[in-house]
């Protein structure tokens, strides 16, 4: 009998540890992750005993891991569980748009600073000082000041994962977030690969969005935070 066809998208962030962005990955065979410096994901292939206890050697006492899974995650006693919630995988063409006078940059090194304030002031996800580096990140400035952004972060296969979309509260309603969307998938198609993107399942505002941009969403999540014990 042959063995059903696991969809690359099932476990992104393994797939994308063991494919396009294996050059970051630390670890092995039984636990994988990107540098804590870039972004906080982990995953393991299975969730034997044998696959926790590679990545508990993987983490120093301040780390946390994030985990994508289909199915609940169930630690043993070494990890204490920060955040067990659900999240949406969505995947589809992001529709194209422009408004008028407003330009859509390049984000690099020197826009970090800029960048960690609006995510922290808007919280869309893990963002950490090298997370840029996994890919294009485009925003939008007004009168000099970064008011919104988006960029890739997982590529799993030849897929890629649209991350770290927010506008500032003060700038909200203006599209720029379905502007720089469009842009984003745009480029991401223009490369041969296909966008998606994750969400929490509470998160229904971005959910719409998302569905009128023109995306769907293909599966539930299991979101994990994971933290060492010892």
């Amino acid at each position: 009998m042959t063995a059903p066809l696991i969809h690359p998208l099932d476990h992104p962030i393994w797939t994308a540890l063991t494919t396009r962005q294996r050059a970051l990955a630390e670890g092995g065979a039984l636990a994988r992750r990107y540098p804590p410096e870039i972004a906080p994901f982990a995953a393991t292939p299975d969730m034997s005993p044998q696959s926790f206890a590679a990545l508990h050697a993987l983490m120093s006492k301040s780390d946390i891991a994030v985990l994508f899974t289909p199915d609940p995650v169930t630690p043993p006693a070494e990890f204490k569980v920060l955040l067990a919630e659900t999240g949406e995988q969505m995947i589809g063409t992001l529709a194209e748009a422009s408004i008028p006078g407003v330009e859509i940059v390049t984000l690099g090194a020197d826009d970090v600073p800029e960048m960690l304030a609006l995510t922290e002031l808007t919280k869309p996800g893990p963002f950490s000082a090298r997370t840029h580096e996994l890919g294009t990140f485009l925003g939008i400035r007004i009168d000099g000041k970064l008011v919104a952004m988006a960029g890739e972060r997982m590529k799993p296969a030849n897929y890629t994962e649209i991350t770290a979309v927010c506008v500032h509260p003060s700038h909200r309603g203006r599209g720029y977030g379905q502007i720089l969307l469009g842009e984003i998938s745009r480029q991401i198609l223009a490369r041969g690969e296909l966008p998606f993107l994750h969400v929490f399942s509470s998160n229904t505002s971005a959910i719409a969005l998302y569905r009128r941009q023109g995306m769907e969403i293909r599966r539930r999540f299991h979101v994990t935070v994971l933290h060492r014990r010892k």
